[in-house]
C-alpha cells in the first residue's frame, strides 16, 4: 500500500509538473504583448480531454465574436439546418371585387435577410390576387419577438452604427440607412444632410463647419442623436471638405422603418386602405396567407454568419432559438435560457456560470472561459459529418475575417487553420482548429483582453499582436 501510494504521488507530481510546463511555455509569448495583457489560452487534440496547452483555460474572458460559435451550434441542434425564417402577408377577411375586407397583416418573423425586394415580391402577389383596395388597417405585426431590441450590456455610442442595428422582428435592408453631410462653404455655417426619399426617416443637422485649420477641429466631433419613429439629428462639428461626407446609421425602430416601407410599396402598387397603420405586439391567431418569402435555408445563414461574422443574423438566430424552444415571443433571455438547455441536454456541453446575454457577442456582459468554448469544439469536431460546420468557420488566408490576418499568414498555417474570431475594443480572441505540420487536428481557444498601446502607437496597435501569434502559432503547428 505505501509503494502504491508513492507511485500515486508520484504520478501526481508529474501531472503539476506538466501542467505548470504548460503554462510556463504559453507564457513565455506573451512577453511580445503589450504590459497589462491578459491571455487565457487552451489547445486540446481532437477528441482528446488532455490539455496540449493550458494557460488559465478556467478564466472567465469576453468571448466578443466568438460567442456566435455557441450560437451556431445551439441553432443547428434545435432549429435544423433546413429552417427558414418566413415573412407573411395575412388577412382574416376575404377579397371580393378587388377589395380585401379586412385588416392586412405584415407579419415579420425576423429574418434577418429579408429585403426591399422581398417586400416588393409579396406586394406584387398580393396584387395579382386582384386586390386594389384593403378595407381595414395595415397591420404590422412583430409578435414573433417582445420585449427591447437591444441587449443587455451593448456600449450606447455603438447602438447607431450598422453592425450594432438592433435585431427586431421587422427588418429591411439589414435595417441600415446612409446619408450624405455637407459641409457649408463657410465657417461656423450649418452643414446640411441629404438622404435618399426612398428612406422613411427623418435626419437634421446641427453639425457647424469649420475651417480647415480650426484649432476647434481636435475635440469637436460629430455625434448622432436618435429619437422617436427613426428622428435623427447630427451635432458636433466637421471641418469644411470638397466631397460630401458619406454616413450610415441603424434603424431604431424597425416596425415603423418596415410599416412606411411597405405603406410606400402598396401605394406605388396602386393598393390603399381605408383605415390606419398600426403595429401588433401581441400574439395573435393567424389569417389566412396571401403572399409570403422565405430566407435562404439556416445552414447559409450561418455560413455568412460565421464567415463575416454578422452580428443582425446572430442576434436575430438567438432570439428565435428562445421563441422556438419554449414557445413564446422571443427575448433575450429566453434566448439564453434555451442556448444553455439545448447544448446541455443535445451535446452534453456544461455553459456552468458562463453568462450569455446575445448571441453576437456584442455585450459586454459576455463571460466564458476557454474551458466551455472548448466542450463546443470538441463536440463540432466529432459531429462535423452531420454538422457541417468546420467548413463555414473563416480560413486564414483565404476568407472570411481571417484572410487577412497578419500573425497567422506569418505563422505559415494559412490554409492549415479554421476558426471564428472575436473583436472588441482591446479584445482579440479566436476559437477553431489547427491541422499540424503531423497531420494532427488541435482544437484551440485564445481570449486575449485588455490589450491597449500608447496614442502614439496606435497607427501600428496590431504590431504586437502580430508578433504574438505568429509565434505562438508556427510553435502550435510545428511541434504538435
Amino acid at each position: 500500500m505505501r509503494f502504491l501510494r508513492i507511485l500515486t504521488g508520484a504520478a501526481c507530481a508529474i501531472s503539476l509538473n506538466a501542467q505548470v510546463a504548460q503554462a510556463a511555455s504559453v507564457e513565455s509569448y506573451t512577453q511580445y504583448l503589450p504590459e497589462g495583457t491578459s491571455l487565457a489560452f487552451l489547445a486540446q487534440k481532437v477528441g482528446s480531454s488532455t490539455p496540449l496547452l493550458d494557460y488559465n483555460g478556467k478564466q472567465m474572458a469576453l468571448p466578443a465574436s466568438t460567442m456566435k460559435v455557441l450560437t451556431a451550434l445551439a441553432a443547428l441542434l434545435q432549429l435544423g439546418p433546413d429552417f427558414r425564417f418566413t415573412t407573411t402577408l395575412e388577412s382574416h377577411g376575404s377579397i371580393s371585387g378587388g377589395t380585401l375586407k379586412g385588416d392586412l397583416i405584415a407579419r415579420f418573423d425576423g429574418d434577418p435577410t429579408f429585403s426591399r425586394q422581398n417586400m416588393r415580391n409579396m406586394v406584387a402577389q398580393l396584387k395579382k390576387l386582384g386586390v386594389t383596395h384593403i378595407d381595414g388597417n395595415l397591420v404590422i405585426d412583430t409578435s414573433v419577438f417582445a420585449s427591447h431590441d437591444k441587449a443587455p450590456g451593448w456600449p450606447w455610442n455603438d447602438i447607431s452604427e450598422c453592425f450594432d442595428a438592433p435585431p427586431a422582428a421587422a427588418i429591411v435592408d439589414r435595417n441600415c440607412f446612409s446619408v450624405a453631410l455637407h459641409s457649408a462653404p463657410k465657417p461656423d455655417e450649418t452643414a446640411h444632410v441629404t438622404v435618399a426619399s426612398y428612406y422613411p426617416v427623418s435626419v437634421f443637422s446641427q453639425v457647424r463647419t469649420l475651417g480647415r485649420n480650426s484649432p476647434d477641429a481636435q475635440y469637436c466631433e460629430l455625434d448622432v442623436v436618435t429619437g422617436e419613429l427613426n428622428r435623427y439629428t447630427l451635432t458636433g462639428c466637421m471641418p469644411q471638405r470638397a466631397e460630401p461626407l458619406p454616413l450610415a446609421f441603424a434603424i431604431q425602430d424597425g416596425a415603423a422603418y418596415a410599416g412606411q416601407l411597405l405603406k410606400g410599396m402598396l401605394s406605388d402598387a396602386g393598393i390603399d386602405y381605408s383605415g390606419h397603420l398600426v403595429r401588433q405586439t401581441q400574439v395573435n391567431q393567424p389569417g389566412t396567407v396571401l403572399a409570403q418569402t422565405q430566407s435562404a435555408p439556416l445552414h447559409n445563414l450561418l455560413h455568412s454568419m460565421l464567415k463575416k461574422s454578422d452580428n443582425m443574423i446572430a442576434d436575430a438566430v438567438f432570439r428565435t432559438i428562445g421563441h422556438n424552444y419554449f414557445g413564446v415571443p422571443g427575448t433575450w433571455r429566453a434566448g439564453s435560457d434555451a442556448v444553455r438547455r439545448i447544448l446541455k441536454q443535445k451535446a452534453g456541453i456544461d455553459m456552468g456560470n458562463s453568462i450569455q446575454v446575445d448571441g453576437s457577442g456584442l455585450s459586454r456582459h459576455d463571460l466564458l472561459s476557454p474551458e466551455t468554448m472548448m466542450q463546443a469544439l470538441q463536440y463540432i469536431a466529432q459531429h462535423d459529418q452531420q454538422l457541417d460546420f468546420i467548413s463555414m468557420l473563416p480560413l486564414a488566408g483565404y476568407d472570411g475575417t481571417l484572410r487577412y490576418r497578419g500573425g497567422l499568414h506569418e505563422a505559415g498555417v494559412d490554409g492549415k487553420l479554421s476558426a471564428k474570431t472575436g473583436s472588441l475594443s482591446g479584445v482579440y480572441n479566436l476559437a477553431g482548429f489547427l491541422t499540424t505540420a503531423s497531420g494532427q487536428r488541435v482544437a484551440f481557444v485564445q481570449f486575449l483582453s485588455g490589450y491597449a498601446v500608447p496614442p502614439q502607437d496606435q497607427r501600428q496597435r496590431r504590431i504586437p499582436l502580430v508578433r504574438f501569434e505568429s509565434r505562438l502559432y508556427r510553435d502550435l503547428y510545428s511541434n504538435y
